[in-house]
């Protein structure tokens, strides 16, 4: 009777270390629809997806994406109820519920318009007089934020870039800000070849920065996780990983400015 307690007992033993590993082995990442960057429609979900994919996977994790609207993602990451979200600009408030990660994107925001329509600007303040269509959820760096919480721009916000093109060409909206290398992503892929081509894009940046994966500071985990992303992160960039989940797509595009630099030559 004693064996049998004896195997019994290491066999439960056995079954709780099975399922602790398992549990501490898998990731759940709550993220964005926003190809091509998070593509729910994609075989590796997008190229970032599939690059922080594969430095978990380095670490001994399997990752999970949640597909979420943004402020959905966001909130559902601060309660601790996904281990990461991915990916956000800096903001200050954020740093109160979460930890940032080594940048892991760097982005270039313009504005989109009609071709036949032009808009000139220099500063946010010369974007007062006209339409402006914004994505729900998105920041689009502080000087537009601020001129927003001044009632200093008019924005009608949608759930999608997509429709935003589409309020462009019937004239809902004069302009809206999207990053680059999504926007082109979206007229190729979703729009037909004729409305496209209606489409233009003012050569100002409104906003060039980087984002990051955030970890929120509820679950215990935390900082040895990000501490081991980190430093994954760190020698995909340095054998050269880390630019080939992204040289396939610019290369077809032409646009190559989403390197990013090495870690020293960051500033601070």
């Amino acid at each position: 009777m004693k064996r049998y307690l004896t195997i019994a007992l290491v066999s439960l033993f056995t079954w709780i270390q099975t399922v602790a590993a398992d549990d501490t082995h898998k990731l759940s990442i709550a993220v964005g629809d926003w190809p091509p960057y998070f593509d729910q429609q994609a075989p590796d979900q997008g190229m970032v997806a599939q690059m922080l994919r594969d430095v978990f996977a380095e670490e001994g994790f399997e990752v999970t994406y949640h597909f979420l609207p943004w402020k959905r993602a966001y909130y559902e990451a601060a309660t601790g109820k996904h281990d990461a979200t991915a990916v956000w600009m800096h903001a200050p408030e954020r740093e109160q519920e979460f930890v940032y990660s080594d940048p892991v994107l760097k982005e270039r925001f313009v504005f989109f318009h009609l071709k036949d329509q032009p808009i000139s600007w220099s500063s946010v303040e010369d974007l007062s007089g006209l339409k402006l269509g914004g994505s729900i959820g998105y920041s689009y760096g502080p000087a537009f934020d601020h001129a927003l919480e001044n009632n200093q721009l008019e924005v009608e916000w949608v759930s999608s870039t997509l429709l935003n093109f589409r309020r462009l060409l019937f004239d809902r909206i004069d302009a809206f800000p999207e990053e680059i290398n999504v926007g082109h992503h979206i007229l190729r892929r979703e729009m037909p070849e004729r409305e496209a081509a209606k489409i233009t894009y003012h050569p100002q940046s409104l906003l060039e920065n980087e984002s990051f994966v955030l970890f929120p500071k509820v679950r215990p985990d935390t900082g040895q996780l990000l501490a081991r992303f980190n430093q994954r992160l760190q020698a995909f960039r340095d054998s050269g990983q880390y630019d080939n989940y992204f040289e396939p797509f610019f290369s077809v595009s032409n646009v190559h400015s989403r390197q990013l630099p090495k870690k020293s030559d960051q500033q601070p």
